[in-house]
């Protein structure tokens, strides 16, 4: 919008634009004694001033920089850990316990959730690839009733309260074992020359075969194209952990002979290395090709091979999942990693900040290094002290992108002392999301803001040309000599401002816009009254 008052020495028919009052009024003003871009009251000759506009001059102020950190906390779908609580609930239900999630997130001043989508080939959205969900309605292929796309209302209502929302995929698993009896609809039946079972009762997708890599792909491709999300995420299961199948190798004997009958010379660990390694570059390269805003990001398990660090001993990701976590990290195919790191900083065996630190020192393409945290069940005496010190040692080891996702969003939950101490001690203020400077973004423009004299106080109303880019907004308020900072949902676009607040005077205010990468637009400031 543009500036409203334009002082000249005749007298001129204007048309006042408030903010607060979309009907505009035809006045006559004696131009002439306009003070300080206001018009009194005593100088309209004509129709009525609803409104006294504060000054309209832009002004040059160094704002405070807005704290930055990923908070997100991962909401599982499978067995109905977090969402839906069971699987017979109706679609009210559903919707109620998902604004729930979500504004328990907002309230405490997270930013981000990391919501599971394909828990095992099938899907909480519509989907033409795969079959609606048992957890979400109890019957594999079932839609909801009445109808409702649960991605699209949980990406929405996540946007509407300025959280990011990440879509969580599982690409190998085709049947949980808590997935009930396997069915016509269900993609075990569908794509049986390509599955496996598992000696738990679960069926997995052969990760050599490429029928799986290319299902896999299209998937993720269909749900960036389709749905306004801002980052796919892959969890920790890549070949199954040796439990699964009772301690026996992967039964892929099928494509492995048919790899050697090709001439194919890797060993088999290595060939099953790189089949994964080749999916994981392939996700990353067609999300990007289809959406460059759309970040990818992974969360293997938390130790890539026992001994790096030297001292710590556990499993081997690389050795028993076949994930060469390492590798995707060094490559830069993600745009942000989250290692679970689910031990306590002691004892030095699986040392959380041991891990945290190797995970940095490989980190070859400074991307977003967020780990992840056992907020629910963590070993430790004094569990949400733990947890604070990780967060705490997450900013100093990470000072530049500090970040955590926490597992899950149960503990948080389930545990009100766990949460309260979280926002009380780490989360206290808003935090925006790390940049991604790699990812590129269209620059945002400068935002309007215009200022009214109300009774009760200064309302604040600002725009911007760019409203779909819009995720958040930062209002900054200065009262005597501080500057303070809020950040706000997209759909809020105006606010009364409280002239005094404790004892001190409201002297300036400043708007700016972010975009759904975290860019900042230029700032737009203006005096309410001068000192």
């Amino acid at each position: 919008m543009s500036t409203l008052f334009m002082a000249c020495k005749s007298k001129k028919t204007k048309v006042l634009e408030s903010p607060v009052q979309a009907s505009a009024v035809t006045i006559t003003v004696d131009t002439s004694i306009v003070i300080n871009d206001r018009i009194p009251k005593k100088v309209v000759k004509e129709g009525i001033v609803a409104k006294t506009p504060v000054a309209e001059e832009n002004l040059k102020v160094e704002l405070p920089k807005v704290p930055r950190e990923f908070r997100a906390a991962w909401v599982a779908t499978v067995a109905n850990i977090n969402w839906p609580s069971k699987r017979n609930l109706s679609t009210e239900d559903q919707k109620k316990e998902a604004i729930a999630l979500l504004d328990l997130l907002k309230d405490n001043n997270f930013n981000a959730v990391i919501f599971q989508v394909r828990p095992s080939a099938d899907a909480l959205y519509n989907s033409k690839l795969e079959p609606w969900s048992i957890f979400l309605n109890g019957e594999i292929g079932k839609a909801p009733t009445p109808y409702y796309d649960p991605l699209e209302f949980w990406t929405a209502e996540a946007h509407k309260r300025g959280l990011e929302l990440h879509v969580w995929l599982n690409p190998y698993r085709a049947h949980h074992s808590n997935g009930g009896q396997v069915t016509n609809e269900s993609m075990v039946r569908k794509a049986s020359d390509y599955i496996v079972r598992l000696k738990n009762g679960m069926y997995w997708f052969d990760p050599s075969d490429q029928r799986t890599q290319d299902h896999a792909a299209a998937v993720v491709n269909d749900i960036v194209k389709r749905y306004n999300i801002d980052g796919v995420h892959f969890d920790d299961y890549f070949y199954p952990y040796a439990t699964y199948n009772g301690g026996a190798d992967f039964p892929d004997d099928k494509t492995w002979k048919a790899y050697k009958t090709n001439g194919g010379t890797l060993s088999r660990p290595d060939w099953r290395r790189d089949n994964v390694n080749r999916f994981i570059e392939r996700v990353y390269k067609e999300i990007k090709e289809e959406k460059n805003h759309v970040k990818f990001g992974l969360s293997p398990f938390g130790i890539w091979k026992p001994g790096y660090p030297a001292g710590i001993t556990g499993s081997s990701q690389y050795d028993e999942l076949y994930a060469d976590a390492k590798l995707w990290w060094n490559q830069g195919w993600v745009d942000y990693f989250t290692p679970q790191l689910y031990w306590p900083i002691n004892p030095p065996k699986q040392s959380f900040t041991a891990l945290l630190k190797w995970w940095q020192s490989e980190n070859k393409h400074n991307r977003h290094l967020w780990p992840g945290l056992n907020t629910v069940e963590i070993r430790a005496a004094d569990k949400p002290t733990e947890i604070v010190n990780q967060l705490q040692a997450t900013r100093e080891l990470v000072p530049n992108s500090p970040g955590a996702v926490h597992w899950s969003i149960a503990g948080l939950t389930k545990n009100p002392t766990m949460l309260n101490k979280i926002k009380s001690s780490m989360y206290q203020e808003q935090a925006l999301v790390p940049l991604t400077p790699w990812l590129n973004a269209n620059p945002l423009l400068q935002p309007t803001l215009l200022l009214t004299t109300e009774k009760d106080g200064i309302y604040a109303k600002w725009l911007h040309k760019q409203s779909d880019e819009i995720r958040q907004w930062i209002l900054y308020t200065r009262y005597g000599e501080v500057w303070t900072t809020e950040i706000l949902e997209p759909g809020l676009t105006g606010k009364l401002l409280p002239k005094k607040k404790e004892g001190k005077t409201l002297y300036d205010v400043a708007v700016k816009a972010v975009d759904r990468l975290g860019n900042e637009s230029p700032y737009i400031a203006k005096p309410v009254q001068a000192k």
